[in-house]
């Protein structure tokens, strides 16, 4: 590596670093775009999970081959994947970021994640001589390609305010959680109540259609009401038109973050009889539909179930 051209992590500005992204997913290359319109050098890992890279590449992003060429060449490393197993998989190992870590790089896991994990994960950085936040998102890819995300951010404060220009590349909200791991904890937390709230709102929309209920009155009804606000919403076009898109969130995602969310639960000994039904909801729905149809079609396959479809 030619350091004239290249100089090392610590002597750097971190007002402009060279930013790393792993995950060019649905919400990651929304994350990616955003990034690179704000002027900010960046280099995603290629992947054959990854969306389209030409927009990105017409905004100059460059890609990487492999995780320790991007490593060589980032100051901040962005995490976008599924959940611990491949926030573990990208980071520990011979063949992991942390082997090829430069003295002071900050990895941000905006991922979903077992809170336990990502403690570990963070000690794992640190003794690589990295720092650490975890800063999972809330909201869909059309905020992700908008720069409105929600990052909810586990860690220092200080290092937060050190890296908050990048995150507000592609972040509205940026909220500090506590401690390494309350990220992850809140995220899990807000997860349930969302996805909760439309398990019930389409298990109820399952039951008006079996019952005749036009579903513009059940909507105008519940929007009056008490079954008013976000998960309605997000449920509303396809209950209108059998349009899945106003939740571009696959039912394996749900799942996973249930689970997550119900193994939390039980390491801190909370109640969970409501988080389990809705875990298993979304398991049948898993088993019965693919794991990538969206969540919005819940509706129809809780419709299906009930007339023995």
């Amino acid at each position: 590596m030619d350091t004239a051209s290249h100089p090392p992590v610590e002597t750097q500005h971190m007002n402009t670093p060279r930013i790393g992204l792993i995950g060019v997913g649905l919400m990651g290359h929304g994350i990616a775009m955003n990034i690179a319109r704000k002027g900010y050098a960046l280099t995603v890992l290629e992947h054959p999970g990854n969306q389209p890279l030409d927009a990105l590449r017409a905004q100059g992003v460059a890609s990487a081959a492999s995780v320790h060429e991007l490593m060589r060449q980032v100051q901040v490393l962005i995490l976008c994947v599924t959940g611990s197993p491949q926030v573990e998989a990208v980071l520990l190992g011979e063949e992991g970021a942390l082997a090829a870590l430069q003295p002071g790089t900050v990895v941000i896991d905006c991922s979903t994640a077992i809170p336990s994990s990502t403690e570990s994960v963070a000690r794992a950085v640190a003794a690589a001589g990295g720092r650490f936040l975890d800063a999972p998102m809330t909201r869909t890819p059309k905020e992700a390609a908008e720069g409105l995300l929600n990052l909810l951010v586990g860690g220092e404060a200080a290092l937060l305010d050190e890296v908050r220009p990048v995150l507000q590349c592609f972040a509205e909200n940026i909220t500090h959680t506590g401690a390494v791991g309350s990220g992850h904890r809140m995220k899990l937390l807000h997860n349930y109540v969302s996805l909760g709230s439309v398990a019930l709102i389409a298990e109820a929309a399952a039951c008006a259609l079996a019952a005749d209920v036009a579903p513009q009155v059940f909507l105008d009804v519940l929007a009056k009401g008490g079954g008013g606000g976000v998960a309605l919403e997000r449920l509303r076009p396809y209950l209108l038109q059998q349009d899945p898109s106003g939740l571009r969130f696959f039912m394996s995602n749900a799942l996973k973050d249930m689970g997550y969310y119900t193994a939390m639960a039980h390491d801190g000994g909370a109640a969970d009889g409501i988080a389990q039904a809705v875990h298993d909801t979304f398991a049948a729905a898993v088993a019965e539909g693919g794991p990538q149809a969206l969540v919005p079609e819940l509706v129809a396959l809780l419709r299906a179930k009930g007339t023995g479809g």
